[in-house]
């Protein structure tokens, strides 16, 4: 037997111990028996020997080469799972291409009167890992509807609405975008990583890939509309101090110049609108230091990287830059300002909240640049609208107008989505405004617009005698959607336009939706019924499409305080989101409304409520497209199927609002207390609309 000790040296004895001492742990002691033929006994370690008698030891080394192989190994297969599993474009990229020809659309929009659905589509918005990225986009060029968001890029035949190419990209998201000529980009950073960044570049009309490269950081990207300036060939990139502009071509990839920018500035990063382009021109704001410290704006023209003029503004803050067909529109939190092609200021509206929180309204054309703005020391709400002579500045014409919330211009006329055609009514309305002296024709447009809600700003543009629109929805709830419908020319009916062709005489008296049965059935038949009318463009109903049901004073109530807004005012808004007011209670009992509720504890008092025709449709389907968008734009909607309706939703948190429609009517029940009452309020409605008297 050897004993191999601590150290190494060998006793004999009939049996082989290999001593290993590790630290902190002691020895661990292994017996190995080993017989020879010869029946002698023998050491581990003498199996082989050196000349003179010593023992080779040459297991250290093979564990030595063993585990290097195996480091080199696994690194190599690391090497080779990233290069050719995680970052392969086989599972990463979603990328669909077209052959077929694209037809060039005119430059004209719908005609005057009613509008109709021609195609539409509904994009998710993508929350990605980088806060505040969360914009959508959409264009109009070369036949196609471009459509741009986190999750990639989707383009769209333009009269038909036909998928054509896009371009996908799982764990990475979509940060910016920019077109130039026959070349649409893409700016992709990889989730978790901002470090990690990709510009590639398509063909616009096909969507083949033509070049990819890694590193570029675009300049100057709008966190709404992901947009980033290219014009000539060129898109603008820039440093990671923000201090440098570079020009790289948009063919090649490869860059064609640079521009350092004046010192001491550097370009804005994650603001609403920070810069703007066309072919010729590119307008960036600067944040500059210095004693003023006010920003700036830098144009560029980008095929040949030189300054065309650079103008200081009037606060340090981010501004909305905008650029028409020869005119720079920059709103830089105290003033609206105006440049013509040759930075030359030709118009300034001034006021802190001339334009709200987005960019003005604005379009160009026949010289005139027309401005939708708030003036400044005005009332809430109030608006304007006024078209300056380009480059002379001087006023044309200017006149109130709702508050308009996207333009657009094709053929001679201007087109403005006003987020309601009528304070009581449902749909959203297109008036079409005469460039030269501000007269405008209004239609009702199968849409729904709700301004409170986050994401995407309504936008508007005609081509090829359509009229696209893309404006916010809730659905599908939490994440929300932007909804683009393309809307042609409908049937004119027998009915005003700005009524969808439906005649007046069509539209129901809404106090007569609640016969007396129905209101002694609900315990409100002490309640005294207040209509109220309203009116779409020159044509004033005839009937009132809103009753307003009040309860009477009891002894002892004190009434509506002074100064104190009586209970319930103010469910006639436009938008019936957050009208409903909240339900302390809950509802309770056997029934979804709580009606097997027992008084005790209860407040069984009904309070006030209103029963409201919202639109009259020409057609049953225009009537449930319209209640659909509805229901999309509201933060909670719930489908109601008990209320007898042809379909119904409760809207808000508790269940003091029912959206209903039977045939062609949408009628909108909102209830203050309790719980429940506006359900059976509902029920009896659609029971009289189901049959009229």
């Amino acid at each position: 037997m050897t004993v191999w000790s601590r150290q190494g040296c060998a006793t004999p004895g009939g049996s082989a111990v290999l001593s290993r001492g590790r630290p902190a742990q002691g020895m661990v002691v292994v017996v190995l028996f080993h017989r020879y033929a010869m029946g002698g006994v023998g050491g581990v370690g003498e199996g082989r020997q050196r000349p003179g008698g010593r023992p080779e030891s040459v297991g250290g080394v093979r564990v030595a080469l063993g585990v290097v192989s195996g480091v080199v190994a696994i690194a190599l297969a690391a090497v080779l799972v990233d290069r050719f599993v995680l970052g392969a474009e086989w599972w990463q990229v979603r990328h669909t291409v077209t052959a077929e020809p694209v037809t060039p659309q005119r430059d004209v929009g719908p005609p005057p009167g009613p509008l109709t659905v021609s195609w539409e589509r509904t994009t998710r918005i993508h929350h990605g890992s980088v806060a505040g990225y969360d914009g959508l986009a959409h264009a109009v060029a070369q036949g196609q509807v471009v459509t741009a968001s986190g999750s990639g890029l989707e383009v769209h035949d333009a009269r038909t609405g036909a998928d054509r190419w896009s371009y996908r990209r799982s764990g990475w998201t979509l940060l910016g975008w920019a077109a130039t000529r026959s070349r649409l980009l893409g700016y992709f950073e990889r989730d978790g990583d901002r470090g990690e960044r990709l510009v590639i570049a398509f063909d616009a009309l096909s969507g083949g890939l033509l070049w990819q490269r890694e590193g570029p950081r675009p300049a100057a990207v709008s966190r709404t509309t992901l947009r980033w300036p290219a014009g000539s060939g060129v898109l603008l990139t820039t440093d990671d101090e923000r201090r440098t502009l570079f020009g790289v071509s948009a063919v090649t990839g490869n860059r064609v110049w640079r521009l350092p920018l004046p010192r001491g500035c550097r370009l804005f990063e994650g603001s609403s609108r920070p810069s703007d382009g066309r072919e010729d021109l590119a307008a960036l704001a600067l944040d500059c230091a210095g004693k003023a410290r006010h920003s700036r704006l830098l144009a560029v023209e980008p095929g040949a990287g030189t300054v065309a003029w650079d103008r200081p503004l009037g606060s340090k803050e981010s501004p909305e830059v905008s650029m028409l067909d020869g005119v720079t529109l920059v709103s830089d939190g105290t003033a609206l300002r105006a440049f013509d092609a040759d930075g030359g200021q030709f118009g300034v509206w001034k006021g802190a909240g001339v334009c709200g929180d987005t960019m003005c309204p604005a379009v160009l054309r026949s010289g005139r640049l027309l401005v939708v703005y708030h003036p400044d020391g005005a009332k809430r709400g109030e608006t304007r609208m006024e078209a300056v002579r380009v480059p002379s500045g001087k006023l044309e014409w200017g006149r109130g107008t709702p508050a308009y919330a996207a333009l657009a211009e094709a053929g001679g006329q201007v087109f403005a989505l006003r987020p309601r055609l009528s304070g009581r009514l449902l749909p959203a309305g297109v008036d079409i405004v005469d460039p030269g002296g501000g007269d405008a024709t209004s239609a009702p447009a199968p849409i729904s617009v709700n301004l409170d809600l986050p994401g995407p700003r309504p936008w508007l543009a005609a081509a090829g005698g359509l009229l696209y629109a893309a404006v916010p929805q809730a659905a599908p709830r939490p994440d929300g959607s932007a909804r683009l419908v393309a809307l042609r020319g409908g049937l004119a009916g027998g009915g005003p336009a700005e009524l969808g062709g439906v005649p007046a005489a069509d539209w129901p008296d809404a106090c007569s939706l609640l016969a007396e049965p129905d209101l002694v059935a609900a315990r409100v038949d002490g309640h005294t019924a207040e209509p109220r009318r309203a009116s779409a463009g020159p044509v004033r109903l005839p009937r009132p499409v809103s009753c307003r049901y009040e309860p009477p004073e009891k002894d002892g109530d004190p009434g509506d305080r002074e100064g104190e807004e009586p209970e319930g005012e103010g469910t006639e808004s436009p938008d019936p989101a957050g009208s409903s007011p909240a339900d302390p209670g809950g509802s309770a009992g056997p029934g979804e409304d709580g009606e097997g509720q027992e008084d005790a504890g209860v407040e069984r008092t009904v309070g006030g409520f209103t029963v409201s025709v919202r639109w009259v449709g020409r057609t049953e389907h225009v009537a449930s497209q319209l209640l659909d968008a509805l229901q999309a734009t509201q933060a909670k909607a719930r489908k109601r199927r008990d209320i007898g309706a042809d379909e119904a939703y409760e809207i808000g948190p508790a269940a003091g609002m029912i959206a209903l429609r039977v045939g062609r009517y949408v009628v909108v029940v909102e209830a203050d207390r309790p719980p429940g009452v506006a359900a059976r309020l509902a029920r009896s409605v659609a029971h009289r609309l189901h049959h009229p008297s």
